[in-house]
């Protein structure tokens, strides 16, 4: 049974969408099990630390923290090329209204939908958001696409960020997201919001969030390339060895961390 103060998430959605099993033992359970998620590990923990390393600093430079300061930060190969980048392409209109580490929330059938964005660009009445992926690789459009990310926090932004607006939803087809590579700062990925999406998106996303709260059995996925890196893996015996970190589509395929908030005090969220 879904607790009625369950906050569904574009990660907890992911999970499910991947893995019932996952979803009831991480999210209901709140089972812990201490599996490797990726191998080799310390390369794995290393990409962590770099990834939240990188939010951190770009939202310091937003707040305008000096360059200077925050350059000392950059104590890895990785994260100095990755700071550069953002400083050279950095793909958003600075004379716009910024807001980073935002979070929006809906009601959805007496459910909160809750997404962190990690920036809000506003020109008018136009949106930009924007996520930065410190993924080894860039996954393939395609990948990114059907991912709920996707799906979720254009939806999430109209039903959610009418206060950007003068108390007015946005025009599904004045938003679009990008996914920023700091790895590949001139390919980043741009999706398009429209009508027609949105429609499909609010459909969607109901009719999942209904089949979640009618569920009564979580069955393990039939698609084992997900257990590859998860951490339950060894507790629904799919294997013991971790997946290699080499062919891990994207960073967030197991390092995404749930959001579980006082919605009394609800607004932006600071490292």
């Amino acid at each position: 049974m879904i607790p009625s103060d369950f906050q569904f998430s574009q990660a907890n959605l992911q999970d499910y969408a991947d893995c019932p099993r996952r979803f009831e033992l991480r999210y209901l359970l709140k089972l812990p099990w201490p599996s490797v998620e990726a191998e080799p590990i310390t390369e794995h923990e290393r990409n962590l630390y770099l990834g939240t390393a990188f939010h951190r600093m770009v939202y310091q430079h937003i707040m305008k923290v000096p360059e200077e300061d925050l350059q000392r930060m950059a104590d890895d190969r990785d994260l100095k090329l990755w700071w550069h980048n953002y400083l050279t392409y950095k793909p958003y209109n600075i004379s716009g209204e910024i807001y980073p580490e935002t979070v929006l929330s809906c009601n959805s059938g007496g459910y909160y939908i809750i997404g962190k964005y990690d920036l809000i660009a506003l020109s008018g009445d136009r949106a930009v958001i924007i996520d930065w992926k410190t993924s080894r690789k860039k996954p393939a459009r395609s990948f990114l696409k059907d991912r709920i990310q996707t799906r979720l926090y254009s939806y999430l932004f109209i039903e959610g960020g009418k206060h950007f607006n003068n108390g007015k939803h946005f025009e599904p087809e004045k938003i679009e997201m990008i996914y920023w590579f700091p790895s590949f700062p001139e390919s980043p990925e741009v999706f398009l919001y429209n009508s027609t999406e949105y429609k499909k998106d609010k459909e969607y996303l109901i009719s999942l969030i209904d089949e979640i709260k009618n569920k009564t059995e979580f069955p393990m996925t039939c698609e084992e390339k997900h257990c590859l890196y998860c951490s339950y893996r060894s507790l629904c015996d799919r294997g013991i060895k971790a997946g290699s970190i080499d062919e891990m589509e994207d960073e967030t395929e197991s390092s995404e961390i749930d959001i579980n908030l006082d919605f009394d005090h609800i607004g932006e969220i600071e490292f």
